[in-house]
């Protein structure tokens, strides 16, 4: 394989291992293309085939630009990890009621919270 060829791979897995979205934009009255690795970025287009092919071709200028400049490429959410844990500041009567949720389900806090999240 040519080097230009293992760029172009290379450069193909990074930007099929982004998170791409299609939605559709009342206000445009287009099909939106986002990728949620650069959310300031989207492509407007008739259909969500086109606008995927938009913001896919979009991204891949922008990584090219950051790598000839130099800079580091965002990483993709699907390559990072996490840990399972997270702090979040609620005001105390919220802290309260779910302590007071957790105490009459005979559960931890934590189950209480977790199982919010997760609905």
């Amino acid at each position: 394989m040519t080097l230009a060829k293992d760029k172009t791979a290379n450069m193909r897995k990074v930007l099929d291992r982004y998170t791409y979205r299609m939605t559709w934009s009342d206000e445009d009255k287009q099909c939106v293309g986002l990728c949620a690795e650069f959310p300031s970025l989207s492509w407007l287009a008739a259909t969500p085939e086109k606008a995927l092919r938009g913001i896919r071709k979009v991204i891949a200028e922008v990584v090219a630009d950051m790598q000839a400049n130099g800079e580091p490429v965002l990483e993709p959410i699907s390559r990072r990890r996490y840990s399972g844990r997270f702090m979040v500041r609620v005001p105390p009567e919220v802290h309260r009621k779910l302590a007071l949720e957790a105490a009459e389900e005979n559960v931890s806090l934590n189950r209480v919270i977790s199982a919010k999240l997760s609905s």
